[in-house]
């Protein structure tokens, strides 16, 4: 347990309705961060139950609804946390795939590729523009946490589109933690499967559980993670403890990427 690490932070998560964001949300509270800013596109009614969980660490939230496709939705979410003068990290986390065998290439169309991006990479991208001046004004460099995905790095998951956008997402991290330093710290996480309700909204029950057998059977660890497994790691990056690293990813996929070729490209 890294203790109260972030007393007095003011945290930003986008797409932290469930899943990982929302693990990500409670954890920074739990150490200790003064305020969260709860990001949902949707369903408001799984928001306020993230709120409450935040809120149950004794530190504030405040919900925003907006969707980070939409640059005014961006700025928005940058606006909740301008009270407080400061944003000391920003998870952008919020993204969406489509589902489509990989050698079925009649099974996406330009329109899926267009989707992904605005969300996975355009989201991003406008996400810390909006940011910028609030993750300058904290006392230590700001610090950005990309969710990517280990489909990024050796091209699996869900679908091309969504392994292509994560790719891009983990190629614009390089790019902006140049461009933002020294006052910004960027990095980015690469999750393998993650046993949370994501997969469940658009797969039935007895796929997802597949998915989840097949994965801790095909991870060195034998284990499938959960957001919280995840949520820790993600949150190291924008602790002080990281406060010397940037550009960096970092596989956490129960050793997954161990089963594919040599990552050249990493």
């Amino acid at each position: 347990m890294a203790g109260k690490d972030f007393d007095g932070y003011v945290v930003v998560v986008t797409g932290a309705s469930t899943g990982l964001g929302r693990a990500i949300a409670v954890e920074t509270a739990s150490r200790g961060a003064r305020a969260v800013v709860v990001n949902y596109a949707r369903s408001a009614e799984e928001a306020e139950e993230t709120a409450r969980l935040v809120r149950g660490h004794g530190a504030e939230a405040v919900l925003v609804q907006g969707d980070v496709a939409a640059d005014a939705d961006c700025r928005k979410i940058a606006q909740a946390a301008e009270p407080y003068g400061r944003i000391d990290a920003l998870f952008n986390n919020a993204g969406t795939t489509t589902f489509a065998a990989h050698g079925d290439m009649d099974a996406v169309s330009a329109d899926d590729f267009l989707r992904l991006y605005s969300v996975n990479v355009v989201g991003a991208f406008q996400m810390v523009r909006a940011c910028r001046a609030l993750l300058e004004a904290a006392p230590q460099p700001g610090a950005v946490v990309n969710t990517a995905s280990i489909a990024g790095v050796v091209g699996i998951g869900s679908s091309v589109p969504y392994a292509a956008s994560k790719g891009a997402l983990n190629t614009m991290t390089l790019s902006l933690a140049r461009a933002l330093a020294p006052k910004i710290r960027v990095n980015a996480i690469c999750p393998g499967f993650i046993d949370t309700p994501w997969f469940g909204k658009a797969l039935p029950e007895e796929r997802v559980q597949q998915m989840r057998e097949r994965s801790a059977a095909a991870t060195p660890l034998k284990v499938a993670s959960t957001a919280e497994d995840v949520a820790a790691s993600a949150v190291f990056f924008a602790s002080p403890y990281s406060r010397h690293v940037t550009g960096e990813t970092l596989l956490i996929d129960a050793g997954s990427h161990l089963n594919y070729a040599p990552m050249s490209m990493r």
